[in-house]
């Protein structure tokens, strides 16, 4: 039983720690967008590509936040 509960506070300790480094990049992101958008001559494709990116760590957040959250009917 000890084992399963070590398993799941691993998993646990991963999930968290894999939200907090999307979070940061998708910080990082958004201040690189931000000082890009203010350039005249920006890069539109690259920008766009960003901001694509920012989007699926935007998804993938979501999604490791729902596996955090306990399951009810367990």
């Amino acid at each position: 039983m000890a084992e399963i509960e070590d398993n799941v506070d691993r998993e646990l300790f991963r999930n968290v720690e894999k939200l907090r480094q999307l979070r940061i990049e998708h910080r990082d992101l958004d201040e690189v967008i931000s000082r890009l958008s203010l350039d005249l001559h920006i890069n539109e494709l690259q920008l766009k590509r960003l901001k694509k990116r920012k989007l699926m760590l935007k998804d993938q957040i979501a999604r490791v936040e729902s596996q955090l959250i306990p399951d009810l009917n367990a």
